[in-house]
């Protein structure tokens, strides 16, 4: 993957040297923000494919960063932060980040699942011919060409992975998923205890098709086993 530049937003200037020397080594490019408005303005004017963000920044916390960016792009946001507690990497996936690691950290890992985001998402959006076809049922519309999912007309607006999630239920009704068979397929990496993002990632597509206002439920859970689609 060449020609690929990542921002890293942290105001540890060690640490952003450290991730851009290891990623550098790989052959990505690399820019570095101190700040969170800074990492935004890196956005508004300059192309990224991958951002890695701490949280606890000056100016601007890396959470209301990643609304910002959301709001028109889609490329890969990982959080790389001392908050260590379950509901700082909930919260951080609802928002919108792909992934979240904690610090401290090996470079290894960094990079490892660096290249598994890109590889994803360079993927998706240069994707190959092949037999995936427009799923219809009843009200709900989900189009892999252009990655749209409408529900009786609306548009609903899901991330990249909450997408790959509904299609791979969708793709295959009743068969059931497990939590960890869905985190290898869409994150395509190795599950390592990561049933949380998973179950984050399935309540907020809930959320978004407004399922708690309908009597039918298009994503059903399997107790103790996992998730399967109600088509």
């Amino acid at each position: 993957m060449k020609n690929i530049s990542i921002l890293i937003a942290d105001d540890e200037e060690e640490i952003a040297d450290l991730i851009a020397f290891h990623l550098e080594k790989e052959g990505y490019q690399c820019f570095k923000a101190s700040d969170g408005q800074e990492a935004v303005r890196f956005v508004e004017t300059q192309v990224f494919d991958l951002l890695i963000l701490d949280i606890m920044m000056p100016k601007m916390d890396g959470y209301e960063v990643t609304r910002r960016i959301r709001e028109q792009h889609n490329m890969p946001i990982i959080f790389l932060s001392a908050k260590t507690s379950d509901f700082d990497k909930v919260q951080g996936l609802v928002i919108g980040a792909d992934d979240y690691m904690t610090k401290p950290f090996t470079p290894i890992e960094l990079v490892a699942r660096v290249n598994a985001q890109l590889r994803r998402f360079i993927n998706l959006n240069h994707p190959q011919k092949d037999n995936k076809t427009q799923l219809e049922f009843g009200g709900l519309v989900i189009s892999p060409d252009q990655r749209t999912v409408t529900l009786y007309d609306e548009d609903i607006e899901l991330t990249p992975k909450e997408f790959d999630i509904l299609y791979l239920l969708a793709s295959h009704p009743k068969k059931v998923y497990s939590v960890e068979n869905i985190f290898q397929q869409v994150w395509d990496e190795a599950y390592f205890e990561s049933g949380n993002t998973v179950m984050v990632h399935v309540r907020t597509i809930r959320k978004k098709l407004k399922e708690d206002n309908r009597t039918h439920k298009w994503i059903k859970t399997v107790w103790g086993v996992g998730y399967t689609f109600n088509g």
